[in-house]
């Protein structure tokens, strides 16, 4: 009997009424996410390669390092260049390693690896990412904790996609995001330059506005909270509901992309929302960088749910 092995490995299902979510093996992130077989977060084929980091967690760092090149305690260091073209590390260690399942129930999943001392990275650092499912949609918690004798610097991120609906591409959708400042890049590398206010460029959604051919992929800070201490994306579809993404205290920034860069069939099919817990090129400038001392932990978290207009007005 031939058992079917999947490009993104074990598939975990987790459900809560009329939710559901599948959480893989490789990279430890979330494939999908529906309500009412409406897709919160986009997909990707569970017969394909996860492109674009769809659903990945980004550990020990989000977004970009220049020339892989960072310090730390007075020691340098080098990890390979995942982006060759741009001369930089992106993302982190762990997108296409195996994670396992510590926990599997019926509406929670938790996934765990240990990343393990390795030229450019020597440190011991252990994570889990919590999924659950309840009746306030998906919450996800990332959890690391430094496991060696030595400390170590730490920064991460996740990459799910707001799901525009069934129909058309995010240009359709309608875009509310209150960030106040947006880190700026330079053209070549997407490396920080410095930092703008919003206020009368094209990247202020703090009015609800149709994305239209708005090309984004870049961080924004200053977020407003609300009661919960929260900070929310939201995407409104053509058919009127409402994809919502929230992060925590721990999560100072997000990244927005567009998408405008993955292959046809695929591009502006999903927003990315990236919470970042540092902002680009981190680990060199230091910024945002959270030092974890032997035994310590740290915790971040963001959620996703999809509401109706009513919804909405509660």
């Amino acid at each position: 009997m031939t058992t079917t092995v999947h490009p993104s490995g074990e598939q975990f299902e987790i459900g809560h009424d009329d939710q559901h979510a599948t959480i893989v093996e490789v990279g430890g992130g979330i494939r999908s996410y529906t309500r009412s077989g409406r897709d919160v977060l986009q997909p990707y084929p569970v017969d394909a390669l996860c492109d674009g980091a769809h659903g990945t967690p980004l550990v020990p760092w989000p977004n970009r390092l220049a020339d892989g090149r960072y310090s730390f305690d007075g020691a340098d260091y080098r990890v390979a260049l995942t982006e060759p073209a741009k001369r930089n590390a992106i993302h982190g260690f762990l997108r296409w390693r195996p994670w396992r399942a510590l926990v599997h129930e019926a509406d929670r999943v938790v996934m765990a690896v240990r990343l393990l001392p390795l030229t450019g990275y020597p440190f011991l650092l252990d994570l889990t990412v919590d999924y659950r499912l309840s009746a306030g949609g998906l919450t996800v918690t990332t959890t690391a904790t430094n496991a060696g004798d030595r400390a170590l610097p730490y920064g991460s991120g996740q990459h799910p996609y707001l799901s525009p609906g069934p129909e058309g591409t995010i240009d359709e959708a309608t875009l509310r995001f209150d960030a106040a400042t947006r880190i700026t890049t330079d053209p070549d590398r997407q490396l920080p330059t410095g930092t703008e206010a919003v206020a009368g460029t094209p990247f202020d959604f703090r009015e609800p506005r149709r994305l239209a051919d708005t090309a984004i992929d870049f961080a924004f800070t200053d977020l407003p909270r609300d009661d919960d201490g929260r900070a929310w994306v939201r995407l409104t579809g053509a058919d009127g509901l409402t994809a919502a993404l929230w992060v925590d205290r721990a999560y100072p920034l997000v990244e927005l992309y567009t998408a405008d860069t993955l292959a046809p069939s695929r591009r502006r099919r999903g927003l990315g929302v990236e919470p970042m817990t540092c902002p680009p090129n981190a680990l060199a400038t230091g910024q945002g960088i959270i030092r974890l001392e032997p035994g310590e932990t740290t915790t971040s978290t963001w959620g996703a749910l999809v509401s109706t207009p009513s919804e909405e007005a509660e």
